[in-house]
């Protein structure tokens, strides 16, 4: 098969889709599928009149790799030749409706919120991965909580906010101690804080107006990171989190060497996978996600899991917990790459 595998884009995570996407191009490549690796922000520049499939070999493989810091994503716009407002860089497009599959290798606002997906179906160009209407809403922390909700899926109290900062002195009085404040659409631990006193929510606040000062506030849950994939009809083993001392799961603990212990299968009880498992597949199948996800739990002392959020484009790199968990399960990587590829189209590729 002809198969673009888009990664990059404008989202603060940029450099974990590029990682992703090297990863995915290079596996497909070697199941002996013409793949290529595409930044969807900055495009095909200099090839976008060709075949992108015939004029690049060795699939455009870059040497990507995550940084401690989130990219300047204004750097990046920048590098971009033209000043055209789209964020599809030049030719992508065009490479895409040629391609017989998109690999979305895409994280965050870029790609998990569901533009990209409805573009796609407008022009009829079948990707992997969950529809428009089903990303959108699982992007959407907000929305996703009512989800979780009428599913019986068993989370935080939460409240939403819309704010300036103007609101945040008196926000910072009435708002309970400690929480955690997340932005909306946020992912891979950026735009999230977990203040726990009243000067540190002053400054969580004020940190969330970069992201535009739409958050849901909810209570600092104690206990242990865990999170539990879904593969089509299925849930993975679980992986359990151990960021190093001092520290939570953020940015830096998840994609830097070192930052944090993962383990696979988690050491929890079997009763405890098969329930987050059993809440984590309740939570895919109400949001009408499709071919695969992740949900991201806390295991509290007493026992109970506690859903944080749901990931309709988990990441792909060589550290991310997907693969750990098909690992597990006695998927190689490879292997995964193909399940996500049929799962997404429905039909069988071999």
């Amino acid at each position: 098969m002809k198969i673009v595998v888009l990664a990059g884009g404008l989202s603060p995570e940029r450099q974990v889709s590029l990682v992703s996407g090297q990863s995915i191009c290079r596996a497909l490549r070697e199941l002996g599928h013409r793949a290529v690796l595409i930044d969807m922000f900055l495009g095909l520049e200099g090839r976008e009149n060709g075949d992108v499939f015939s004029s690049a070999p060795d699939g455009l493989l870059g040497d990507e790799v995550i940084r401690a810091q989130a990219p300047d994503l204004e750097a990046v716009r920048q590098r971009r030749g033209d000043s055209s407002p789209s964020l599809f860089g030049p030719g992508v497009l065009e490479a895409c409706v040629r391609a017989d599959a998109v690999f979305l290798g895409l994280h965050g606002e870029c790609g998990e919120d569901g533009r990209v997906q409805a573009a796609f179906d407008l022009l009829g160009v079948p990707y992997t991965g969950s529809g428009h209407l089903a990303s959108g809403m699982a992007m959407n922390k907000a929305v996703t909580k009512l989800f979780m909700e009428r599913a019986g899926v068993l989370t935080a109290p939460w409240r939403e906010l819309t704010y300036t900062r103007e609101d945040i002195p008196r926000l910072t009085g009435e708002l309970p101690l400690p929480c955690a404040v997340k932005t909306i659409n946020g992912g891979s631990s950026l735009g999230m804080a977990l203040p726990d006193t009243r000067e540190e929510l002053a400054g969580a606040l004020e940190e969330m107006l970069r992201y535009g000062g739409h958050v849901i506030v909810e209570p600092k849950l104690k206990g242990r990171d865990i999170t539990v994939g879904v593969l089509g009809d299925t849930y993975l083993p679980a992986v359990e989190m151990i960021p190093r001392e001092g520290a939570y799961f953020d940015y830096e603990a998840k994609y830097q060497s070192g930052g944090s212990q993962e383990v696979c299968p988690a050491p929890i009880t079997e009763d405890q996978w098969r329930a987050m498992g059993e809440a984590a597949l309740r939570l895919h199948r109400a949001l009408g996600l499709r071919a695969y996800s992740r949900a991201d739990f806390i295991l509290d002392d007493e026992g109970r899991a506690w859903c944080l959020e749901i990931n309709t484009l988990p990441g792909m790199t060589p550290a991310s917990l997907l693969p750990k968990e098909a690992a597990a399960a006695g998927l190689s990587y490879n292997q995964l790459c193909q399940r996500i590829l049929e799962l997404s189209l429905d039909k069988s590729l071999t």
